[in-house]
Parts: C-alpha cells; structure tokens; sequence
C-alpha cells in the first residue's frame, strides 16, 4: 500500500515485522525490549504498520494432519478461453472451494496454480471434480506432494 503519507520503513520497523512474523503473540513489553524502544513508541509503530498496510492479518499456523487436511496437492489449471471476463468468472468461482487453499494466475504453459488441501485419495477425487466444474476449465494437472521439505515462513528477512 502506497500513499504520500506512508513513511519509509527504518531498521526498528524492519525488525518489528521480522519479530512478529515469526512470533505474532509476543506481548508488545517483549516486542519493545526485542527492538530496543520502550513499549509505547513499539506500540505506535505496529499501529501505523498494521493502518499503512505492511501487516495484512494475523493468525497461527495450524497442524494440518491432525484437522485431517494431512494431504496436499498442486493443481495447473488451464482455461478454455483466456478472456479478461474468463479470469473473473473463475476468480470469482474458485475462491468457493474451501480445499483451495492458495490460487495464483501464473504465466507460462497453463493459467492458474492451485494449491489444495485434503484428507485422502477420495477427498481429492471430488475436489478435483469441482474444480473440473468450474466455467471455462479446459485441462488440469495435478502433482500430489510427497513430503513438505519447507514451506511458507512468511517474508525472507535477514
């Protein structure tokens, strides 16, 4: 977000969003100690990040095998017809489906990247179903993920 009132980031604001990005529960007393400010300054800051938009939402990171969504796949997504109204007719679809967990408009061989989440073989079937039932959706290709090497850990800060 970029208006004329937003301030440039310093070295104290970097450190508040690296800090809170790995710890969103840390109290403001231990955020302040952590960047060096006391805690009322500390919590000016992260209200002007949280109003000029550098934090989006907070939230935890759940165990999604224990919610039985233990199994995730990426799907390519290839439209029949690549229209400005195609885009927003399956923009406006996909985001029903709750096992879409992350949808990208990409560029390359196909149109959009899915992420997915389920609990098994047969979850998948009929996710894959409904997303085959979406308006203009030519082809899919789906890659079943193996194991989880590394994944999202939020911005790559020093």
């Amino acid at each position: 977000m970029s208006n004329s009132k937003t301030k440039p980031l310093d070295r104290i604001d970097l450190m508040i969003l690296s800090t809170l990005q790995s710890d969103g529960r840390i109290s403001n007393v231990d955020l302040a100690k952590k960047v060096n400010l006391s805690a009322s300054p500390c919590l000016d800051r992260v209200k002007r990040l949280e109003t000029e938009g550098y934090i989006e939402r907070y939230g935890a990171f759940l165990n999604a095998r224990k919610l039985n969504f233990g199994m995730s796949a990426f799907v390519q997504v290839t439209l029949s017809r690549t229209t400005s109204d195609s885009f927003k007719l399956f923009n406006k679809e996909v985001v029903t489906i709750k096992e879409v967990v992350e949808c990208h408009l990409v560029a390359g061989g196909y149109d959009y990247l899915l992420k997915i989440r389920f609990a098994d073989i047969e979850s998948y079937r009929l996710v894959l179903e409904n997303i085959g039932r979406l308006t203009n959706v030519a082809q899919t290709s789906t890659y079943i993920v193996t194991e989880h090497i590394k994944q999202d850990g939020g911005l790559p800060f020093n």
